[in-house]
């Protein structure tokens, strides 16, 4: 019986070729002849190592490859193969592959749009555009598709010809690369295709995807068609414009207020209610987001009924009914008592005013513990002092989530009916109520409570007696220090230990600096744990020798502990600990080393956190990066845009958290790289809208010189910042030398809407020098007409 070999395995024959591929590829350009020869070869696992060998060669085989493409056109296998590899290639291909869209047969052309496509190409973008209108419709398609690709804004009126030909295989793939430019210029032609059958559907799509206010009249309209895939799919595309402007402009109010006008029509706003019937959930959800922009009775029934659906629409639902106005609160709050658990659960977030609390205490003896715990919460944010009498009970739920909601509503309530309540609790309550209301007299500190705190340190409860022992810490009144440190000494290393920990949180008295060198010294590890803590939150220098003994302590925690309270302790003992602490290969005490020395921010100390970057542990290196954001030499920026480059998420992300709040025109210029560079631009254009020194005058700069894809994300990020100095720069923007800074300014001052935007767009559309800055100008003046 024969084993089957792994799909992927090579046969023998197989393996020879690719190892003659290795060895031709070795010899450089001159194995370059016989590597095009074997792009023809009948097996794929050998094609595939020739395309990666002749990309690795780069220019060496880039003109072969363009060759091989205009002469060897016998097999459909080495076409494919030649395309792929000059895709890959680590050379510029673009002006030989340029060559090649000049050459008179179709196929060829289509062959080199695509690679120009494939390799995001944007010197060809203008070539490309020429392209769209070739005589042959599989290259104007592929010029098409390949625009989609690079990015279609700059070949718009390209496009929009393409749009408006009639020629199916052009129209059909033209729509979605014009609906992706997000130029105000597309919303004519797209709407205009409303009209056809063909293509309704796919022009309603594009036109959500433009992200543009104009785009809101015309799906309005489709919802009175009597269509109800037409209806889904009109209110699906008003859900994703809604979102892309919001992601645009920081804001989807403009949208909102769009969309409010437009439903005003006859029937509109319950033909959007009727496309939830038949819609899926995932549509259904989108669906909610543009009713709760309109709002209405009507709207708010049908968001009502909606939060018993499944979870994924309900919660939509629910975030739609937060969004709306005052109007819906006594809809909520009807819900809210007639529903049950699941239903609470989603409405309990959305209430707010005085006038529901009542409503919102019925709702703290829910039989579901997150009903319960929501409850608190929504008390603690109405802020209602009368609620107090019923959120005290709680203390003693059963649930820690709910006992925990409870205390911090409380908190937020405070007043002398929450004193009176919490003595009265921490006197003759159960031990759970003793300890809730211990804390609570804690964290408001009155002088009322030192009594009770010293009472409670005889309570036979262990936790209630560690809960006094963290008020006295909080307690002002004289004799507080004195009760505290007789704890320290307390024959039980577990209340010892609670002593030491609630020394860090006194004041800085010799009594409790003694105590807690003491401590140092106790036989318990947690007792000398908290003991560092205590002494590093206190920032006492002259501890640092007995702390830096503890560096080599027998148990881990005291020795990371030890590193963690050298880093809030000056001097240049705590430094030189630190650094020893960094080298070690305790990784725990390693990672303590690394925060401790960026809290301390000692430029000596910068080559070992900029060299934690470079660590193989992901954690070491999100530490690393947290660390030097707080150093301002001139190695930290390039170390931090590296960072954001990682291949772990959160690193990245930290990376580019810490670049946006930094000021200076150069973190600017480090963000818009990255932001080209990006495929996923949406958290880099809210990292670019930081409002910190030098950012706006960074895009400023960046806009003198920027492409028609990259102005409109400059812009939106200036529009996102709110801030006056950034509505100057989009008003600058709008005299900058280049046309794409202009356009991108004219559509964004629109978004933003004020009178001064309104009057200097529409001066551009008048006396632009440029004729097609003049048409977008006109083209967005037009949507709020």
């Amino acid at each position: 019986m024969t084993s089957r070999r792994p799909p992927l395995a090579l046969s023998e024959p197989e393996r020879q070729r690719v190892e003659q591929v290795d060895r031709l590829a070795a010899s450089g350009s001159a194995g370059v002849p016989a590597l095009i020869e074997m792009l023809a070869d009948p097996s794929w696992s050998v094609r595939r190592a020739v395309v990666a060998s002749l990309a690795a060669l780069g220019g060496a085989a880039v003109q072969a490859l363009c060759d091989c493409l205009g002469a060897r056109r016998d097999s459909e296998a080495r076409i494919a193969a030649a395309v792929d590899a000059l895709v890959a290639s680590l050379a510029d291909v673009d002006g030989p592959v340029l060559e090649l869209t000049r050459d008179p047969r179709a196929a060829i052309v289509a062959d080199a749009a695509q690679i120009l496509g494939r390799r995001g190409s944007t010197g060809a973008v203008s070539r490309l555009a020429e392209l769209t209108s070739h005589d042959d419709d599989n290259v104007a398609v592929a010029a098409i598709e390949a625009l989609g690709r690079v990015g279609g804004r700059a070949a718009v009126d390209s496009l929009v010809e393409a749009v408006t030909s009639g020629n199916f295989f052009r129209v059909f793939p033209a729509i979605d690369v014009l609906g992706r430019s997000g130029d105000p210029r597309a919303i004519g032609p797209l709407s205009s295709l409303l009209d056809d059958p063909r293509y309704l559907l796919e022009a309603a799509r594009a036109l959500g995807r433009t992200g543009s206010r104009s785009a809101v009249a015309p799906l309005v309209r489709l919802l009175g068609r009597p269509s109800d895939a037409v209806a889904r799919v009109a209110a699906v595309s008003l859900a994703e414009l809604r979102e892309r402007y919001r992601e645009r402009y920081g804001t989807a109010e403009p949208i909102d207020e769009a969309l409010r006008s437009e439903a005003l029509a006859p029937g509109a706003a319950r033909r959007l209610s009727h496309s939830l019937a038949g819609s899926d959930p995932g549509e259904q959800a989108m669906i909610c987001s543009v009713l709760g922009a309109i709002g209405g009775e009507d709207i708010l029934l049908d968001l009502t009924r909606l939060l018993d659906a499944e979870p994924q629409v309900a919660s939509a639902a629910a975030d739609a009914l937060g969004r709306l106005s005052r109007s819906a609160d006594a809809r909520v709050l009807a819900a809210l008592r007639d529903g049950d658990s699941a239903r609470r659960l989603l409405l309990l977030p959305l209430v707010r005013g005085a006038a529901a609390a009542a409503d919102v205490e019925g709702c703290l003896a829910d039989p579901d513990p997150e009903v319960r715990a929501a409850a608190c919460d929504a008390l603690g944010r109405i802020a209602e002092p009368r609620s107090a009498r019923a959120l005290f009970p709680l203390l003693d739920d059963p649930n820690p989530r709910v006992v925990h909601a409870a205390m911090t509503a409380i908190q937020c309530l405070g007043g002398a009916e929450v004193e009176a309540l919490a003595l009265s609790g921490a006197r003759e309550g159960t031990p759970a109520m003793r300890r809730s209301a211990l804390r609570i007299l804690a964290y408001f500190a009155p002088p009322s409570a030192l009594p009770i705190f010293i009472e409670g340190l005889r309570d036979p409860d262990l936790r209630v007696r560690e809960r006094a022992i963290h008020g006295l810490a909080s307690c002002a009144e004289p004799g507080a220090i004195e009760a505290l440190v007789s704890v320290a000494a307390d024959p039980s290393g577990r209340v010892r230990a609670v002593a030491m920990r609630a020394l860090g949180q006194a004041q800085r008295d010799p009594r409790v600096i003694e105590a807690l060198l003491a401590g140092l010294r106790d036989e318990d590890a947690w007792v000398r744990y908290y003991a560092c803590q205590s002494l590093g939150k206190l920032g006492w220098e002259a501890a640092a020798g007995s702390i830096a003994e503890r560096l080599r302590d027998e148990s881990g925690q005291v020795r990371v502990a030890a590193v963690e309270a050298l880093s809030g302790i000056k001097g240049d003992l705590a430094l030189a600990a630190l650094e020893a602490a960094a080298r070690e290969s305790d990784t725990d005490m390693r990672r303590s080393a690394l925060i401790g020395l960026g809290i301390a921010g000692r430029e000596e100390s910068l080559p070992t956190l900029l060299g934690a970057l470079s660590s193989p542990d992901v954690a070491t290196r999100l530490v690393g990066v947290s660390a030097v954001s707080g150093f301002s030499s001139p190695e930290v920026l390039p170390a931090l845009v590296r960072a954001a480059g990682d291949v772990d998420e959160s690193v990245r992300a930290a990376a580019t958290s810490f670049i946006a709040g930094r000021p200076g025109v150069e973190a600017t210029r480090s963000l818009i790289a990255l932001l080209v560079a990006s495929r996923a631009p949406a958290p880099l254009l809210a990292a670019l809208a930081t409002p910190v020194p030098g950012r706006v005058d960074g895009i400023l700069e960046a806009l003198a010189t920027a492409d028609d894809e990259l102005a409109p994300l400059l812009t939106a990020a200036l529009a996102r910042m709110r801030l006056p100095e950034a509505h100057a720069a989009l008003l600058e923007a709008l005299r900058l030398p280049r046309a794409p800074a202009r356009k991108a300014a004219a559509t964004t001052l629109a978004a933003v809407a004020t009178r001064e935007a309104f009057a200097a767009v529409e001066q551009a559309s008048r006396t632009d020098p440029d004729p097609e800055v003049r048409r977008v100008s006109a083209s967005v003046l037009s949507q709020w007409a």
